[in-house]
């Protein structure tokens, strides 16, 4: 499993420090569902990605969507279980974080995010 660190570039702020990757269809697909509630730092990069589903979930996650310069096309503030997101033609990549976490480090659309390459045991 990969993980990487994802920052809001635009403010210099971390968004997370353990961010897994899910880069192949069935991790995609799977998602969060079946995982814990992320904790601070942790969250899910899906990678190509327009759009979520949040079946089978049982709490909630703030999405960002991301083009490919890295920008904010859409973001989802506390996305409830068993809800769709629209889909965002724009959108390479999505990524899933604790809920709260957009709203607490004032991530918005326009931002640009920043992500590298993170050890398990670094994180």
């Amino acid at each position: 499993m990969t993980f990487v660190r994802v920052r809001n570039a635009s403010l210099d702020i971390q968004l997370g420090n353990r961010v897994r990757v899910a880069d192949r269809w069935w991790p995609r697909l799977r998602g969060m569902i079946g995982h814990p509630e992320p904790g601070a730092g942790e969250g899910l990069l899906l990678r190509p990605c327009r759009g979520v589903h949040m079946h089978w979930m049982t709490y909630p996650l703030d999405v960002a969507f991301v083009d490919s310069d890295g920008r904010i096309v859409a973001a989802y503030h506390g996305l409830k279980p068993w809800r769709f997101s629209s889909t965002h033609r724009d959108a390479e990549c999505a990524i899933e974080l604790r809920a709260g976490t957009l709203r607490d480090t004032r991530t918005e659309v326009g931002h640009r995010l920043a992500w590298s390459e993170a050890t398990r045991a670094a994180a």
